[in-house]
């Protein structure tokens, strides 16, 4: 087994692993081209790596290329299953979009920046001054529709398995669910239907370590994004039952395959390299 990990705190305890700082990745090029995989590059990395190198990394190139930008994995969403889509508009920032969406969409909605997490970038729109302030922010015009919930369900994928599910009840200041934003875990059973979305979702789309938003309205399970580096709080088990599931994965796919991934012995375990 031989891994090269770019971020210590997610690969904490990996056996046979150099754990590198981003910018090493120039240095360390024969050790990286070598690894059977290389874990948690930065997404400035991902080309280099991946065709620079023929690296292959962990989180998948999808689960980079599609959690990047929710514009991006809005379109892959429409694509795989557009009955699970919350009804979105995405235009250029122009006065004239401006005024379009604002007379077109049902009030309130909501408005986000491409390239946020953690509940930050995001703005429920019901006034006009909210409007002003979000279209000054951004480049492009993303607006979805309100779902009336008061919840949703945070669902945890590695590799093609669930490791969590559970809901997520509003902040005391409402619309936020994110735990980040104040929002509460709740361990009641989730629905079926939105665990088959996201296991959907990632399978069909590539997606191997995420966590999927999933809203339910009447019953019918509705995706509103996933987040590619998720927090740990509502997993149980924590930073250990992560870890662990990623380790399972790696080891279950570390017989690669190609010119690039030369046979080699199957692990045995070792110990954690680190470059200071």
């Amino acid at each position: 087994m031989s891994w090269v990990s770019f971020n210590v705190f997610r690969t904490l305890g990996f056996a046979d692993t150099l754990q590198l700082k981003p910018d090493e990745v120039f240095r360390q090029r024969d050790a990286i081209a070598a690894a059977d995989w290389v874990l948690f590059p930065e997404y400035w990395q991902l080309n280099a790596l991946t065709y620079g190198l023929g690296a292959r990394v962990f989180p998948s190139e999808a689960s980079y290329r599609l959690g990047h930008n929710k514009i991006e994995m809005t379109r892959a969403f429409e694509v795989v299953a557009p009955a699970n889509a919350p009804c979105t508009r995405i235009l250029a920032n122009t006065p004239e979009n401006a005024a379009r969406l604002w007379e077109e969409m049902d009030h309130p909605f909501v408005a986000k920046l491409p390239k946020a997490s953690q509940g930050n970038g995001v703005w429920l729109i019901d006034s006009r001054e909210d409007w002003r302030e979000y279209v000054s922010r951004t480049d492009v015009l993303y607006v979805q529709e309100h779902l009336p919930i008061d919840r949703d369900i945070r669902i945890v994928i590695v590799g093609d398995q669930v490791l969590a599910a559970y809901w997520r009840l509003q902040a005391a200041q409402g619309f936020y669910n994110n735990v980040a934003k104040g929002g509460f875990v709740d361990r009641s059973p989730v629905p079926q239907a939105a665990i088959d979305l996201a296991l959907h979702l990632a399978r069909t789309l590539g997606i191997n370590h995420a966590g999927f938003d999933i809203a339910m309205v009447g019953g019918h399970p509705y995706v509103i994004e996933f987040n590619r580096l998720f927090g740990n709080q509502g997993i149980e088990g924590g930073d250990a039952a992560l870890r662990g599931a990623i380790v399972d994965y790696l080891l279950k796919h570390s017989t690669p395959t190609g010119p690039n991934f030369p046979n080699r012995p199957a692990p045995t375990g070792g110990r954690l390299r680190r470059v200071a």
